[in-house]
């Protein structure tokens, strides 16, 4: 499901615009980037919570020449679901 799939299925289930849906939808993905990116946890009980976590530093290697590379360290995203949601998934 793509994010037009997901707006039409919101639109449709709570009778409202499309217009709507869509901007619901994308403020509330704003707000969960906002709020991953100054490092807080969002809690969706029931479906799941997203964080940030920490890559650390480590040497990779060039797959075209094989030499030994630094790559960076990175802040990345995280997921973790809910019970719920992986029970639903399991079913």
């Amino acid at each position: 499901m793509n994010k037009q799939e997901l707006v039409d299925l919101v639109s449709e289930q709570t009778e409202t615009s499309k217009e709507a849906a869509t901007k619901v939808l994308d403020v509330t993905l704003q707000s969960i980037k906002d709020a991953v990116s100054k490092g807080d946890t969002v809690q969706l009980i029931g479906f799941g919570s997203f964080s940030r976590g920490e890559r650390s530093a480590r040497t990779g290697r060039n797959p075209q020449t094989g030499e030994p590379i630094q790559i960076a360290a990175a802040k990345t995203v995280k997921f973790t679901a809910g019970k719920a949601f992986k029970d639903a998934v399991q079913a």
